[in-house]
């Protein structure tokens, strides 16, 4: 490497580097001593038998199953922030230098691939998720593990903190925090281009088609039509859409029957580990999480939203001018804080979800719900039922009705208390190390910032290769808010919003 090139790729480190101070320091160690804890206290409790998927199986099957499931979602994550980053920028800048990271773009922005591919990514998120409660959620909170006291496997192992913390670490923020700065480098390889397959599949099975019902109706709720890359259906296709839509609602139907005849039946996970709860308040924690949830879903699009606006044009209700004042304080550094708090909010109450909606019912014994088959009775006692429900009701709805109404979300004042909730999570640092990891794992893969492959965004402005206008968000998925950051610019978590400005000044 030529002292220029070293100069040049230090002003790269330095553009993304945080910088580090006491406080900073201590968390990024106090979060890494928090994950290895947690990682050997939920692989213990797996060992003790006490999950689901040990006891039904065995223990290493548990293990590894659960270690697989939180790689594959590393990857999902990460590919989003790759994916959603990617469209602006000219295809022909890392065609020659990145042929898999080529293929990934050229099926994902085809057309309305990428709408299409960020919904079975969504389903895949929660699915994953939910196999990771089945291996690591305790089926007995009260099993002695190691030794621990009460108090200690009640935070970390019945309230969850354990899986929280290494899911959030591990399988999330480490690849999104590399991918959104690294994303030709993070998808070149064919794990990456597995994955979209799969999300693309899943898409097109149909599971989650009621979303699009949903998406038309909150089109014609607002006015504001929903803008496409392809033509009209028609014909068979225009048939087999609507189709898949009503195959989607009848399976929610039956998702939601199950769901709530075994909550108030006290046939759930729920009413095994808190048998003094009864079953109208599991009802209502069902929907309460699942409320959460859609909150957090749809505030991050909203916010991104109406970053894009001019501070006068943000609201003028009491808590839509608390919410802006707070979120874009200073250079707008809460904005990447609340995206981090919210994610591990997200997660504690997508475990909390697949607890309640786990079943137990003893196959063979007569009990089976709707008297479906033995094997049936099996499959549903995992609660993936629960994984669809959220999805569509919970995540995608929400996220949705976010981008068709974005002010809404901003004068409601449950969005500031999230708001609030989320910042002081992410104060904590319990999540602090997935840039220490993030760090290490960029240098044992070697990849490289955008940067190096296709220049900063003034840079391409400069050379005639201006990246093409971000896209209208209404009536999509916005991808988590990695949409709009600018390949090549500060990643998402660090500013966006800064990097949108710097375009438009050199433009």
């Amino acid at each position: 490497m030529t002292e220029v090139d070293a100069t040049k790729q230090q002003s790269y480190d330095d553009a993304h580097d945080v910088k580090i101070t006491p406080f900073v320091a201590f968390k990024y160690v106090a979060s890494i001593c928090l994950l290895i804890f947690s990682i050997v206290i939920v692989v213990a409790l797996i060992f003790t038998g006490n999950t689901r998927v040990s006891a039904e199986t065995n223990p290493w099957v548990a293990l590894i199953v659960m270690t697989l499931a939180v790689v594959w979602l590393s990857m999902i994550e990460g590919q989003q922030a790759s994916l959603v980053g990617l469209p602006p920028v000219d295809p022909d800048l890392y065609k020659d230098s990145h042929p898999i990271t080529y293929k990934n773009a050229a099926l994902a922005f085809r057309g309305d691939n990428l709408d299409r591919y960020l919904m079975g990514r969504q389903f895949m998120v929660l699915l994953v998720v939910f196999v990771i409660n089945q291996c690591g959620n305790p089926l007995d909170p009260k099993v002695d593990v190691l030794g621990l006291p009460d108090g200690v496997k009640l935070v970390f192992l019945d309230v969850g903190l354990g899986m929280i913390v290494f899911t959030c670490i591990l399988g999330q923020l480490t690849t999104q925090v590399n991918a959104s700065h690294c994303m030709i480098d993070f998808i070149n390889n064919y794990f990456a281009l597995f994955t979209l397959y799969t999300a693309m599949a899943v898409e097109f099975s149909g599971v989650m088609h009621s979303s699009y019902l949903i998406q038309n109706v909150l089109s014609m709720v607002s006015g504001k039509p929903i803008q496409s890359n392809e033509e009209p259906k028609s014909g068979f296709t225009f048939i087999f859409f609507w189709g898949r839509v009503l195959m989607s609602l009848a399976i929610l139907g039956f998702c939601l029957a199950v769901t709530l005849s075994a909550l108030f039946n006290g046939q759930t996970q729920m009413a095994v580990k808190y048998p003094n709860v009864p079953n109208g308040v599991s009802v209502f924690l069902f929907f309460f999480f699942m409320a959460i949830v859609g909150m957090l879903e749809g505030m991050q699009i909203a916010f991104f939203a109406v970053a894009k606006l001019p501070a006068e044009e943000r609201g003028n209700s009491f808590f839509a001018k608390k919410t802006c004042d707070l979120l874009f304080k200073g250079n707008g550094e809460n904005l990447p804080g609340f995206m981090i708090g919210r994610q591990l909010t997200v997660v504690f109450s997508f475990f909390l979800v697949a607890s309640i909606t786990g079943l137990n019912i003893t196959p063979g014994e007569g009990e089976n719900i709707f008297g479906v088959s033995d094997g049936a009775q099996a499959f549903l006692n995992y609660g993936f039922q629960g994984a669809v429900i959220t999805t569509i009701l919970a995540s995608i709805t929400w996220q949705l009705a976010a981008s068709a109404f974005p002010m809404a979300f901003l004068n409601n004042p449950v969005t500031y208390i999230l708001l609030c909730i989320a910042l002081f999570l992410e104060w904590t640092g319990l999540s602090a190390g997935a840039w220490v990891l993030a760090r290490l794992m960029k240098k044992a893969t070697k990849i490289q910032y955008d940067e190096v492959y296709v220049g900063t965004p003034e840079e391409r402005i400069a050379n005639g290769r201006a990246d093409k206008e971000f896209g209208d968000d209404v009536g999509h998925l916005a991808g988590g808010g990695f949409v709009g950051h600018a390949c090549g610019s500060h990643d998402a978590l660090d500013g966006p919003i800064k990097s949108k400005d710097a375009i438009d000044a050199a433009a």
